[in-house]
């Protein structure tokens, strides 16, 4: 028989591998009453100096799985060691760890153990426990195993701050090869659920401020990368296509980790991490600065390039584009520029309402003028290929003379 802290050992390793568990988008008030709150950008209060909500407690409730998904480490044709958790177990330690400050909220996922509906009933469980036994306030993430009920989908929800199905791999095709006991249709359907539920609870919100929530920090899924040869283009078009469909609040990349004995369908070695780096910078393009997939790659260069950022490619793929005048052009111009942020895009725009920025003016808002330099014109300021082209055109031109007042005035009168 496990103790506590042996399965606990297991469990929280076994965790490491699913890395959607970011906390920020809910806020959960606490009553005075029970334990814990959480405020409007994650768990909690407590925060790295970055801004990044630490502090999860983050466990699979199992990692006994029916599944045999190649790339996974608990799939059930692994030979590895074993445990589980009781329900009750989860909500011990979460209490624990959480009066003892080591914790601020809770992630949970767990392998697919009997069926889909068994394995998301045990983590409701976990949920119903913290939040009407013991009034825990603190954030709750709970994985959404995908096949199971919508009853049981919206009871999650009305635990969870969040919850995530994961995607696993960026194609059908790639779920066939290495996870042939997971489908698309199924992955996306529970997605669907979700979103759809969140939708109608935020319009009874709307009307009701009473009206029960559901899931408030939204939904979220997990990719895999570098497990199969599918490009960053394929990476990126399943992205959008889950942001455009089911509203999701993010999507995280995480490069494949390769694991003692593993499948020989399987790649030898990790891809770098900068490419889960890169991927991350071209999600939040899509996300915030309006870019679509298929401008940040091409049929003919599918795959990012590593040693530069993705919106720098595309400014040097599109000098016709620059450069553009930070004192006269849109919103949606200035998010195109590479060196200057979504944050300060809007600061450039409230600003040039009272005067003419110049180049010390984008210093003053810590943009990246080195960089920037190169795309923008501002009141004293133009590229290096404008300023090369107005002084080749003052070379040809005749030069200007000054005019004589009295001269001038001579030659008139004789002419009257």
């Amino acid at each position: 028989m496990m103790t506590t802290q042996q399965k606990l050992s297991i469990l929280a390793d076994a965790a490491k591998y699913d890395a959607s568990c970011a906390s920020s988008g809910s806020r959960r008030e606490g009553n005075g009453k029970g334990l814990g709150h959480s405020d409007g950008t994650g768990i909690c209060h407590s925060y790295t100096p970055d801004g990044r909500c630490v502090s999860l407690l983050k466990i699979l409730l199992t990692n006994y799985c029916t599944y045999d998904c190649v790339f996974c480490v608990n799939r059930v044709s692994s030979d590895i060691r074993r445990a589980r958790f009781t329900p009750a177990e989860v909500v011990q330690l979460t209490l624990d760890f959480y009066r003892r400050n080591y914790i601020e909220g809770l992630f949970l996922s767990s392998g697919i153990v009997q069926s889909p509906d068994y394995t998301m009933e045990q983590m409701i469980e976990i949920g119903r426990m913290l939040r009407e036994e013991h009034s825990f306030g603190g954030y709750i993430h709970l994985k959404a195993i995908p096949g199971a009920s919508q009853t049981l989908l919206e009871r999650a929800g009305t635990y969870a701050d969040r919850l995530s199905a994961n995607i696993e791999l960026p194609t059908s095709d790639d779920l066939v090869q290495l996870a042939p006991d997971k489908k698309v249709e199924v992955i996306e359907g529970t997605m669907a659920q979700i979103h759809e539920r969140k939708e109608e609870s935020d319009e009874d919100r709307q009307r009701h401020r009473s009206a029960p929530r559901f899931a408030p920090a939204g939904q979220s899924t997990q990719m895999v990368i570098g497990a199969t040869p599918a490009s960053d283009r394929d990476v990126l078009t399943t992205a959008r296509h889950l942001y455009t469909n089911y509203k999701l609040r993010r999507i995280y990349y995480s490069a494949f980790s390769p694991y003692p004995l593993g499948d020989a369908r399987l790649p030898q070695a990790a891809p770098p991490l900068v490419r889960e780096h890169r991927l991350y910078q071209a999600d939040w393009l899509m996300r915030y600065y309006s870019f679509e997939a298929g401008e940040l790659t091409s049929e003919q260069s599918p795959n990012l390039k590593l040693d530069q950022d993705p919106k720098l490619t595309w400014a040097e793929a599109h000098p016709e584009f620059f450069p553009v005048d930070v004192n006269a052009a849109p919103r949606e111009a200035l998010l195109r520029v590479p060196g200057i942020g979504y944050s300060n895009v809007d600061r450039i725009l409230k600003i040039r309402r009272y005067h003419r920025l110049a180049m010390e003016d984008l210093n003053k808002l810590h943009v990246r003028t080195r960089v920037a330099a190169r795309f923008v014109t501002a009141h004293d300021h133009l590229p290096v290929a404008e300023a090369a082209a107005v002084s080749a055109l003052k070379s040809v031109l005749p030069a200007a003379t000054q005019l004589d007042l009295f001269a001038a005035h001579s030659a008139v009168t004789g002419q009257l």
